[in-house]
């Protein structure tokens, strides 16, 4: 399946989308809210039901624990959105000040996110929030950047409007920098359109110099309802906002999917016809998941956990 990561340059509805694709997809998903300046969806959605025990944070906690302890407070830290716990929520952050805690947990979370995706069949979508830049470069501390490093695609979320364009603009080549470096590859980046304005997705496209990837069509009512500003409309299951992020994963997979294909059969330069070709490095064995997330997808299938109080 697809690990996919939400950014924006400000707020662009990053929350709403990952909320509509979650609760879209038509596998297991997972939305992980890993905005460092704090989670919404608590507040919104969920509308305070859910306390300050369960959340983000105390993966942090439990990832300094020892071995298994990240596994065990991943799976019990999850909040269903759906009754069958087929979709499920890790609620986000409730203090900005919580983040500089999870530094060193990033990476071992990035890898809970592909051991699920990969072994477990989930769509996971990852809110990683509005990005913030130091010396041109993603913050180290304010954009969870190993979840970005990891992940199959990232998109740039914005509006069709010249002010989200404008905002945009300036993110996208420490973007670029930083999956070259870093990550999978320049390549896993795009945008991910919210049709709000008047321009249309080559225009974006051509304006940012990014693929437009996937779209989404401005729907207030159901956008209020994910925000937890209104009520629930009739018929959400079959809302063009729930029908279009359906779609959009189905083109999301199938993006990453090539990519993938892309990279295991690459063509290689071949050697200087001058020079002998060197000798054949053995083929290095599989990297096993770290001892910390071992045993992710079996606590998960031990029992979908409600710790909503």
């Amino acid at each position: 399946m697809t690990v996919t990561a939400l950014v924006s340059a400000k707020s662009c509805g990053v929350t709403t989308s990952a909320l509509a694709m979650t609760l879209s997809s038509t596998r297991p998903s997972l939305l992980a809210e890993c905005d460092p300046a704090g989670g919404t969806i608590r507040a919104g959605l969920f509308q305070a039901q859910i306390t300050a025990g369960t959340g983000l944070y105390h993966l942090a906690v439990a990832e300094r624990a020892g071995e298994d302890a990240l596994a065990q407070a991943f799976a019990s830290h999850l909040v269903r959105l759906d009754e069958s716990g087929n979709r499920q929520v890790l609620p986000g952050l409730t203090d900005p000040a919580q983040a500089p805690a999870l530094a060193r947990t990033w990476p071992a979370l990035a890898q809970v996110m592909r051991v699920l995706s990969d072994e477990g069949g989930y769509d996971v979508v990852i809110d990683a929030g509005r990005l913030a830049l130091e010396s041109g470069r993603l913050h180290s501390t304010l954009t969870p950047a190993p979840l970005l490093h990891g992940a199959d695609l990232v998109l740039l979320v914005v509006r069709a409007t010249d002010q989200s364009l404008a905002l945009a603009r300036h993110m996208t080549e420490p973007l670029r920098s930083e999956l070259t470096d870093r990550g999978t590859g320049a390549d896993a980046l795009g945008v991910l359109l919210i049709e709000d304005g008047p321009r249309r997705a080559h225009e974006v496209s051509e304006a940012l110099r990014l693929p437009v990837k996937a779209a989404l069509p401005w729907e207030p009512d159901t956008a209020a309802y994910l925000a937890g500003t209104g009520r629930a409309p009739r018929g959400l299951k079959r809302s063009a906002l729930l029908s279009s992020a359906r779609t959009a994963l189905g083109h999301l997979q199938a993006a990453a999917s090539r990519r993938a294909l892309h990279q295991k059969y690459a063509p290689t330069d071949p050697a200087p016809a001058a020079l002998p070709a060197p000798a054949a490095a053995p083929a290095p064995a599989p990297e096993a998941p770290a001892p910390q997330v071992a045993g992710v997808l079996q606590r998960l299938g031990q029992g979908k956990v409600d710790p909503r109080v």
